[in-house]
């Protein structure tokens, strides 16, 4: 069965389309988390963790090597923003 040639260029194009969307997606994904791989089968841990990471360093993904948080860490709680009822 002879190949038919005039659906390469179709089959082609679909296939690069294809592999641009998957790759500017990745892009997408890793320069929204600062380089890093996406996380999956996030709990409640990761949440809270993450929440943290965020109050520390503006950042869900952003992580501080040292030990002594900044001024700002004392009055910016989570804590504050919850509606009690």
């Amino acid at each position: 069965m002879p190949l038919p040639w005039e659906a390469t260029i179709p089959f082609a194009l679909l296939t690069v389309m294809f592999g641009a969307a998957g790759t500017l997606f990745n892009v997408s994904q890793r320069a929204q988390n600062l380089g890093k791989p996406p996380r999956y089968h996030i709990d409640d841990w990761d949440e809270m963790m993450m929440e943290r990471d965020k109050r520390l360093t503006g950042h869900r993904r952003g992580q501080r090597t040292d030990p002594v948080a900044p001024e700002r860490f004392s009055t910016n709680s989570v804590w504050y923003t919850d509606k009690t009822q």
